[in-house]
């Protein structure tokens, strides 16, 4: 059974590919850039349904409480959806994304984000390149994933999902110097990044359609 989660082209990119250790931005290194399109609001519940994992653990909290109505609205509308499945796509797909974006590799962006997105990275990318300047960052640990907001609207749903990673970030020149950063410091970030889909539609995955910093 296909879990709604744009991650089922994950387990495809992780066979044909080995990739390197991951990284992502830190103040030293241009943000990812960012669709101007609002997140979608999380819609009224209209039916009650099965309570979802872990939403009164605090202490391993993943879903925060103002995103439990939007999840229903969710599992209403696509009784598939997996909250645990999702978030550990999630979290492939944030490395495989961040990789992608610091290789300035638009291929694979392609197929795991939207067009705004990919249009604003594809921006960025060329921004670094005009610089004569190439990344070289690590993803020591995602610590944390937390789901942060969700809801349906126009028959699309819509997660959001917060990332609490420690990452090593460096700048390079063209000469392979390092001019911004250090491998030898990690630094905690926090993203939020917004996952959608068409629901009901013959394509089960979800792509990134925004991202912020918490």
């Amino acid at each position: 059974m296909f879990y709604v989660i744009l991650f089922a082209m994950v387990a495809g990119f992780l066979a044909l590919r080995l990739y390197a250790v991951l990284g992502k931005r830190t103040g030293h290194e241009q943000p990812l850039p960012k669709p101007a399109e609002e997140r979608v609001a999380a819609p009224p519940v209209t039916r009650t349904i099965e309570a979802l994992p872990e939403v009164r653990d605090s202490a391993n909290r993943t879903i925060e409480s103002g995103a439990e109505a939007g999840l229903r609205a969710v599992v209403s509308a696509d009784p598939s959806f997996d909250v645990a499945k999702f978030l550990e796509g999630a979290k492939s797909a944030y490395r495989m994304i961040l990789e992608a974006f610091w290789k300035g590799d638009e291929e694979t962006l392609r197929f795991l984000v939207d067009d705004d997105v990919r249009a604003a990275f594809a921006q960025a990318i060329a921004d670094r390149a005009s610089r004569g300047e190439v990344l070289d960052n690590r993803l020591i640990t995602i610590e944390r994933a937390t789901i942060s907001q969700a809801g349906v609207e126009n028959k699309v749903a819509q997660v959001t999902v917060r990332f609490d990673a420690d990452i090593v970030a460096v700048t390079r020149d063209s000469d392979g110097n390092v001019v911004a950063g250090s491998l030898s410091d990690a630094v905690t970030t926090h993203d939020v990044w917004s996952f959608a889909r068409k629901l009901r539609s013959d394509d089960p995955n979800w792509k990134l359609v925004e991202t912020d910093e918490a």
